[in-house]
């Protein structure tokens, strides 16, 4: 979308809550589209952009479809009506988290912490401003806490400072301890000269011996110096609080700058080694974050690279995929070809979109190779052991990792919500990813004479079966949060939830219930697995930085409940023209994937008021 108009280039360093509508629009829609390019549905997009447009007293109305959108802004004044759209759609959970946290630190820093989404702002104010550190292109969390840490390390040694002085007979410096750390950024040069410039106004004397410097509220920039491990300043009672105030808010922000490097407070100020912090704030710094400063925060969040490299994710698509593979009833070697077909299909599917390939091309070819390198790998098994020769239903695992799970659920849940062109598009793109999909495997079967008849009972025990299951159902919900770019974190927050409903699943089938209900069951309880971490972060049972967006959580969880092997099988006879079973198993695809979206938006509507009320 365009930020380079008139409009907006005038408001660009005004305060947001200042800006003209057409600059606050900019941000709404911003928003609201890199949520969208993220993969998430309709309602939840909206909400984004209410929470965003709210405490700007911007009403938003947005017409969202699968790859584009139309957002009309008004704040009782003026309008103005933005069209943005994609050219593809795809899935980064990643993306979905950070805009929450961003939505938040937005709302605190315009002055509307009631809007917030989490319980406890200062995670996403630690995170949003944690964007442009490097260490944060690996790891959000790990910066943020890293950081955190440091603070937290240099709060104890200003505390272990002002003991120390107090036992001499010293009054502590007032205010807060991030005053104690204003000479963050200067140089040793810089500090010897401002030691001397409050020695020489020092109308009080010198005390030498104490290892401390006694000095009046005359000197502004030498108020609250540490000079290392041996020489501390310590402030009178009179010290200007202007001074600390403006040293506290140049330390709100989590980075800790050294030497020369620059930090940005909250407001916006930007402080460095040679700029002396004055008494009193500039304009803009009272109204909060600028236009500028919203949209680079964006930027850092849109330009973000993958979490993982096509290798990792190639093996991420291999384990979940073997992992399906084992739950739908296969055995070793089974799991082997399917790791090994979808292994090479989904690095060979991240290569080609490097080139903006057309996606159902993408799709088509990825599973075409996945499947025949499945194939050969069992038939290279067979040379030593011919029993590997008659797995010839592995190859459908090997494809698996092209379901799109994620479109499929919250095409589901916009339907649930009332959204129903969002709904109904993205369900007719995910059955065309399907159709592409189990046609190349058709084609692949067709080829090398398959015909795939499912797998043959393990005779496991039942503990050790269910046991197996759990391990498996968390190594593929695992695998594919990975391919869904979620945080590590966040996707073994997924596999517990999707170890604890799957086996459930296919337990309670073992048991006589039909595979729909089941299905049902397990997508609801995974929902209110989900919403329980939620209100367990937000009540301060689980630690902040763990609370990731329930959709998050709830879609990786249910995706390996999809009846991808009743997909296949329903195609493959079609292509045998034997329309009597390709019915039959299209229609048990079918109420399970009926099923799945039903039993999330059950558990919303349960724990969540918003899904209880049509308001």
């Amino acid at each position: 979308m365009p930020l380079d108009t008139a409009d907006i280039e005038r408001d660009w360093d005004t305060p947001v809550v200042d800006a003209g509508i057409a600059a606050k629009a900019s941000i709404i829609a911003r928003v609201g589209l890199l949520d969208l390019r993220a993969g998430t549905g309709s309602f939840r997009i909206r909400e984004l952009m209410h929470r965003i447009g709210y405490p700007l007293g911007v009403h938003v109305r947005a017409n969202i479809n699968l790859t584009d959108m139309g957002v009309s802004c008004s704040d009782g004044v003026s309008r103005i009506t933005q069209v943005v759209d994609l050219p593809t759609t795809g899935v980064n959970t990643e993306r979905i988290w950070l805009l929450e946290h961003f939505a938040d630190w937005f709302s605190v820093n315009i002055g509307a912490p009631a809007t917030t989404y989490h319980a406890q702002t200062a995670v996403s104010q630690e995170m949003v401003q944690q964007l442009d550190n490097p260490d944060a292109q690996r790891s959000m969390l790990r910066a943020t806490q890293k950081a955190h840490r440091e603070i937290e390390r240099r709060k104890r040694i200003h505390e272990k400072a002002v003991k120390r002085a107090k036992k001499r007979g010293f009054q502590p410096p007032k205010g807060e301890y991030a005053a104690h750390f204003e000479h963050i950024g200067k140089t040793r040069e810089d500090i010897a000269a401002e030691r001397e410039a409050a020695a020489a106004n020092n109308t009080a004397g010198k005390k030498v011996g104490s290892g401390f410097i006694h000095h009046d509220s005359s000197s502004v920039d030498g108020a609250n110096q540490t000079l290392g491990n041996s020489v501390k300043v310590n402030n009178s009672v009179n010290q200007n609080v202007d001074s600390a105030s403006a040293a506290n808010s140049s330390a709100a922000t989590p980075s800790v700058a050294t030497k020369s490097v620059k930090s940005e407070s909250q407001s916006g100020t930007k402080v460095t080694s040679k700029t002396k912090v004055t008494s009193k704030p500039s304009a803009n710094a009272s109204r909060g974050i600028t236009v500028r400063q919203a949209h680079e925060r964006l930027s850092l969040i849109q330009h973000r690279k993958p979490l993982y490299a096509p290798w990792f994710s190639a093996i991420a698509s291999a384990v979940a995929c073997a992992c399906f593979v084992f739950l739908l009833g296969g055995g070793p070697y089974d799991m082997i070809g399917a790791f090994i077909g979808a292994d090479i299909g989904h690095w060979v599917r991240r290569r080609l979109f490097v080139y903006h390939l057309n996606q159902f091309f993408v799709t088509f070819v990825a599973v075409a190779v996945a499947a025949f390198a499945c194939v050969g790998t069992l038939r290279l098994i067979g040379v030593f052991d011919p029993v590997a020769l008659h797995h010839d239903t592995a190859y459908i695992g090997a494809m698996l990792f092209v379901i799109p799970g994620f479109p499929l659920i919250t095409g589901g849940l916009d339907i649930a919500k009332m959204d129903l062109p969002s709904g109904i598009q993205r369900l007719v793109y995910t059955l065309a990813l399907i159709l592409m999909a189990t046609l190349a495997g058709w084609m692949v079967a067709s080829i090398v004479h398959l015909s795939p008849q499912g797998f043959e009972p393990l005779g496991l025990n039942p503990w050790v079966n269910a046991a197996l299951r759990a391990l498996c159902a968390f190594g593929g919900v695992w695998g594919f949060s990975v391919l869904f770019n979620s945080p590590q974190r966040m996707c073994f927050t997924a596999a517990v939830i999707g170890a604890i409903t799957d086996t459930l699943r296919l337990t309670i089938v073992d048991f006589g219930m039909p595979p729909e209900a089941a299905a049902f069951l397990g997508a609801m309880l995974a929902g209110l697995l989900a919403s329980l971490w939620r209100s367990s972060v937000r009540h301060g049972f689980l630690p902040p930085y763990l609370g990731y967006p329930r959709i998050c959580l709830t879609v990786p969880s249910i995706v390996i409940m999809v009846p991808g092997l009743y997909m296949y099988r329903a195609m493959f006879y079609l292509g045998q023209f034997d329309t009597l079973n390709a019915l039959d198993w299209a229609f048990r695809a079918f109420m399970v994937i009926l099923c799945l979206p039903i039993g999330l938006a059950m558990a919303r509507v349960i724990t969540d008021k918003s899904w209880r009320y049509d308001v």
